[in-house]
């Protein structure tokens, strides 16, 4: 299975990814990494470990139709089975999924449908519940919604910050995009 992945920061999501794969542990193919603007981690992570990389710089386009098109012929050139949103910061348009089949995987850190958008985190902490956790979704043209592919929860500890939280939320999101790709993977 062709992967196209897509990051607008570190890349840590994508990091657990090269290295399933490093290790025989994902049959997937990264085939890029693209990216929402230059200088992300992501990028250069990738580019560390030989994979082919790109920059769709969304500053650079008069509007987001334009950016939309531009993203859409970047990933269509590497022909992907599935396009996986890996901190992607940037919300593409329903053509864009069109274009790929609806193959357009998401990560979020919160057990949507509660919590969607950039803040997820610290929208679960400020509501006060006492279980969040991450999503993996096939994502469509709103923010983090689309059919549900896998869940898990991760406890909230009264002595969380948003900080901490993230960062145990993001171990469990690691482990489950792999799985996932794993399990499409194996399907495929």
């Amino acid at each position: 299975m062709r992967i196209v992945v897509l990051v607008s920061g570190t890349g840590s999501n994508l990091q657990a990814v090269i290295d399933a794969v490093a290790a025989g542990d994902l049959d997937v193919e990264i085939a890029a990494v693209g990216a929402d603007r230059p200088g992300t981690y992501g990028v250069e992570r990738s580019a560390a470990a030989g994979i082919p990389t790109f920059v769709v710089d969304f500053k650079e386009y008069a509007n987001r139709s334009d950016w939309n098109t531009a993203l859409t012929q970047a990933v269509a050139a590497y022909d992907p089975d599935v396009v996986v949103s890996s901190g992607f910061m940037r919300i593409v348009s329903a053509g864009f999924i069109d274009a790929f089949g609806g193959k357009y995987l998401n990560t979020h850190p919160a057990l949507l449908p509660a919590f969607p958008g950039a803040h997820g985190v610290r929208d679960a902490m400020a509501y006060g519940v006492k279980v969040t956790g991450c999503t993996v979704h096939w994502a469509d043209a709103g923010v983090d919604t689309g059919p549900i592919i896998a869940q898990e929860a991760v406890s909230i500890e009264d002595s969380d910050t948003e900080e901490t939280l993230h960062e145990r939320i993001k171990v469990v999101e690691r482990r489950l995009l792999v799985s996932t790709l794993a399990s499409l993977a194996a399907a495929s």
